[in-house]
């Protein structure tokens, strides 16, 4: 995009978070961008199809009932050789561990990688990244997931928690997962996706069974020592 950015289009469910964003555009000085914000739900994507050059999910994702149809429909929305980037929460988040294996990590990265592909993008590339974040209790955690909007997302829910209720939980929860030290340690996994919408002008996979060169070759070359 040699032109630069000439439009920007800022979406979420909540029209709060919306009208937090416009807010914080708005009082940003110096930015000539024309910025659009919509409501607007990933799964039903309300952006005319073969519009945007690039789509950024940030978090947002992993609260979709389906999740293969949302990329599916970003996929659509991008013109031909745009590109797809999101951050996705992963099924080891709030876990409590410190990390995982490697074997469990490559088995994320393939099924992200499959997932993409599903979704017919091409160029797939994925990567996770692991956070552990200690608070010094129970509740802290709780106030924190409510600030990033990771409660219950059923419409059924509670929507009050009773304060005794949240002190007997944070208890138990302290009692079973605290450090030695106190602290609560929290993981968060976050994966993270790319993938292009096809054009001509993309590298292809090569043909299986038409390399030149065979791994052993490679390896008397370079030798056998790990870095």
């Amino acid at each position: 995009m040699s032109g630069g950015i000439q439009k920007l289009i800022m979406m979420d469910t909540s029209y709060d978070m919306v009208r937090l964003c416009r807010g914080a555009v708005l009082d940003a000085s110096g930015s000539d961008i024309e910025t659009s914000f919509v409501v607007g739900d990933e799964e039903f994507l309300p952006i005319k199809e073969s519009s945007l050059d690039l789509i950024v999910s940030c978090l947002g994702l992993h609260w979709t009932n389906d999740l293969p149809g949302a990329m599916i429909q970003c996929r659509l929305a991008l013109k031909p050789d745009g590109l797809f980037l999101a951050a996705i929460l992963g099924g080891e988040t709030l876990k409590l561990f410190n990390s995982i294996s490697c074997k469990r990590k490559l088995g994320i990265v393939r099924d992200a990688g499959n997932l993409l592909t599903r979704a017919g993008f091409t160029l797939p590339g994925v990567d996770v990244d692991e956070y552990t974040v200690r608070y010094d209790s129970a509740l802290e955690l709780i106030e924190h997931l409510r600030a990033m909007g990771e409660t219950n997302a059923l419409m059924q829910r509670n929507k009050i928690l009773k304060r005794d209720t949240a002190l007997a939980t944070a208890a138990v929860y302290q009692s079973m997962f605290a450090a030695e030290d106190g602290t609560i340690p929290a993981t968060f996994q976050v994966i993270y996706m790319t993938g292009w919408k096809e054009h001509p002008s993309q590298q292809k996979a090569k043909r299986r069974g038409s390399a030149t060169i065979s791994f052993n070759d490679i390896q008397k070359q370079f030798g056998t020592s790990r870095l």
